[in-house]
């Protein structure tokens, strides 16, 4: 069939997923076993601890507790197991935050430039977009995050909601990168208070701020492009630039409702991979 894209095998970019699916793997054990630890210490202490409990503060806490009955002892060697597996899964977390940054740089992204990803994220983000050629514009690029909205009108009352759709590897990456923003003093942050104060619920304005960050990240995957630094296939001439994708702020350059239709983009070749 004509028009379609030729497969271009890239071993830098499945390093890279190799990688980044491992370090995910150890995130998920890592919470995994926080939630067990949180558990045993809601039976140990009066409240349980704090939500955001390192392992050194559990080791701390559980220096304190003396439990005189079978069933306390048992739960206190429990905990003092799980908080030495963290220990460990901290280390093996660090190690892989630091093997991806390395390739990362390798890369030449910018993607860690935006506030709210990580190396982890910014991995993610190059193994699953691939070729960001294939997407025509920043619209196109919205409904494959699951970021473009849907319409959810009814009546004479107009609104959107949240996609459920769209790449959901990616769309958790950006829900991650959103929250970020709204913990600090950022230009997401004061985009999302205005979206309230204009009236918007606080999901509707989580979806209005994903969709900018989406046209954000697509804007730095293009300009990595056009700068002839980006892995893999996404490492291709042409769509350089795109006078409609957005600015260096949420806020600026980009439309709550763009429900793009099919790509029609054609095949691309290939360029040498960062060294």
């Amino acid at each position: 069939m004509s028009g379609l894209r030729p497969v271009v095998p890239d071993a830098q970019r499945e390093v890279l997923r190799i990688l980044v699916d491992r370090r995910r793997s150890i995130g998920e054990e890592h919470t995994y076993k926080v939630n067990q630890l949180h558990a045993l210490l809601l039976e140990l202490i009066p409240g349980g601890a704090k939500r955001d409990l390192s392992a050194a503060q559990a080791r701390r806490i559980l220096t304190g507790v003396r439990p005189r009955d079978v069933v306390g002892k048992t739960r206190k060697r429990v905990a003092t197991e799980l908080v030495a597996d963290l220990e460990r899964l901290y280390l093996r977390k660090k190690a892989a935050n630091k093997e991806l940054t390395v390739l990362l740089r390798a890369t030449g992204t910018t993607l860690t430039d935006l506030r709210g990803i990580r190396p982890s994220g910014a991995a993610r983000l190059l193994v699953e977009v691939g070729d960001v050629t294939r997407f025509p514009d920043k619209g196109h690029f919205a409904s494959w995050t699951g970021t473009a909205p849907i319409d959810a009108s009814s009546g004479d009352n107009v609104r959107h909601r949240l996609s459920r759709g769209g790449n959901r590897k990616i769309n958790r990456v950006l829900h991650i990168m959103a929250v970020v923003q709204l913990r600090n003093a950022t230009e997401g942050r004061a985009y999302y208070d205005r979206k309230v104060a204009a009236g918007k619920t606080p999901n509707e304005a989580m979806r209005c701020l994903k969709r900018r960050l989406s046209d954000l990240v697509y804007r730095a995957l293009l300009d990595d492009l056009s700068r002839g630094a980006a892995t893999g296939p996404g490492g291709h001439t042409g769509n350089g630039s795109d006078p409609s994708a957005t600015g260096s702020q949420p806020d600026t350059g980009s439309s709550n409702k763009s429900l793009p239709g099919p790509a029609t983009t054609k095949p691309t070749t290939g360029i040498p991979k960062a060294s």
